[in-house]
């Protein structure tokens, strides 16, 4: 009886580790595929289109932030394990990923209202594509900025510490697993939201960019110098904001057309 449970729980942390690869896996898939086939449109052929806006944002998520929140995960399960039966655990594991999903889905509301008030600026304020160019590398810049602030030192140590974040956060009840999960995915939305806000300047079906991004909050989260990863993401951000700023092609986005065009902000082809 004593072997069977360890041996139990060693073939759900393998299902559950398989999983998530699986579905991170998948999703990139879909992304490189879909980068290589479809051809982009710009932002504004896109933003009248929120559930299919939503639907691409989830499946973004899925493949950039699912692979990083491994370690907390397979932590959350292995601490359920030794406080639960094995299938309430097993059980509570999916509950925590699905209410970690749920707050990056919601972060994806203002990002397409962003979208919308984007496009509305644009109507109304046309800018030239050199210009337009220029606010994506300032939102480059302040991106860097944020990765040195006080707010994203403290969320990216609630992400850094699995064990330490449980136990703080450790709720008892049949909503654990969710109020944990929320919680988590607050911390990780706090520490890395501007790193995806770049994704609109550098192209939402930039595969490169997105794995770049994805390597990026992976280090932060994992390399044993708490600040290694983080001031050398500032360090590039602003340095490459700024050269953008005074050099508007270097934005991969940018695409000059008699001097008035508008850089392209792709999207994922909507739905019919």
């Amino acid at each position: 009886m004593h072997k069977a449970r360890p041996d139990l729980l060693s073939r759900q942390r393998s299902v559950i580790l398989g999983l998530l690869l699986a579905l991170a896996a998948a999703a990139w898939a879909g992304f490189i595929w879909h980068s290589h086939t479809t051809t982009e449109m710009i932002m504004t052929h896109a933003v009248g289109h929120a559930r299919h806006f939503i639907a691409d944002w989830l499946v973004m998520m899925v493949a950039m932030m699912l692979p990083t929140a491994l370690p907390m995960i397979l932590t959350f399960h292995r601490v359920q394990a030794a406080n639960r039966q094995p299938r309430d655990a097993f059980v509570s594991t999916w509950v925590f990923v699905a209410a970690y999903l749920v707050v990056w889905v919601f972060a994806g509301l203002p990002a397409y209202v962003g979208m919308q008030a984007g496009e509305a600026a644009i109507r109304r304020i046309p800018l030239t594509a050199a210009a337009a160019a220029q606010v994506g590398g300032a939102i480059i810049v302040v991106a860097g900025v944020y990765q040195l602030t006080p707010l994203k030192d403290v969320c990216l140590s609630k992400c850094r510490e699995p064990l330490d974040f449980i136990v703080t956060a450790w709720r008892d009840g049949a909503t654990s697993a969710l109020e944990m999960g929320l919680l988590h995915g607050a911390y990780c939305l706090g520490c890395c939201w501007l790193l995806f806000v770049i994704l609109f300047p550098l192209g939402m079906m930039n595969v490169g960019a997105m794995a770049a991004v994805t390597l990026v909050i992976f280090a932060e989260k994992t390399l044993p110098w708490p600040r290694l990863a983080p001031y050398a993401a500032a360090s590039v951000l602003v340095l490459y904001g700024a050269l953008v700023i005074t050099s508007p092609q270097l934005l991969p986005t940018f695409e000059q057309d008699g001097g008035s065009a508008m850089p392209e902000m792709p999207m994922m082809m909507p739905g019919k």
